[in-house]
C-alpha cells in the first residue's frame, strides 16, 4: 500500500495504515474463521460494491494479510484466506470487538487490559 505518509517508528500508525479504511477490518473479520470464495465475501457485506471489494482485497493481498488461491476448474474458483500475518491481527480483532461489546452495555469507562 502506498502511503505519502512517514510512519517509520511508529507501530501504531504501521498498523492502521495497513487495516485503516472503511472495509478492511470487515473483511479480514469475514476471512478470520476460515477461507472463503469472492462471493461468500460480498453477501456477508452487502454494503460493499463488487469493485471496491475487489480493490481492498488486492490491497490486503499486497500487504500479505490475505492470500489468493486460485483453482484450474471451470468456472474459475479463487479463494481468500488469511496469511499467518493477517492471522496475527486476529488478537487485535477480538480486543476491538469485545471493546465495542463492553462499550454498549456499559456506559462507565472500563478499560480493557491488553497483555504485554
Amino acid at each position: 500500500m502506498e502511503n505519502n505518509l512517514d510512519h517509520a517508528g511508529c507501530p501504531a500508525m504501521e498498523t492502521i495504515a495497513l487495516i485503516g479504511g472503511r472495509w478492511k477490518v470487515i473483511i479480514l473479520h469475514v476471512l478470520s474463521k476460515h477461507a472463503r470464495r469472492f462471493g461468500e465475501i460480498n453477501v456477508r457485506i452487502p454494503a460493499i460494491s463488487r469493485k471496491v471489494l475487489t480493490e481492498q482485497l488486492r490491497e490486503l493481498e499486497a500487504d500479505g494479510l490475505i492470500s489468493r488461491k486460485q483453482y484450474k476448474e471451470l468456472p474459475p474458483k479463487v479463494e481468500y484466506a488469511l496469511t499467518d500475518f493477517g492471522r496475527s491481527l486476529c488478537p487485535l480483532l477480538t480486543y476491538i470487538s469485545a471493546w465495542n461489546k463492553k462499550e454498549e452495555g456499559n456506559s462507565s469507562q472500563e478499560i480493557i487490559q491488553l497483555p504485554d
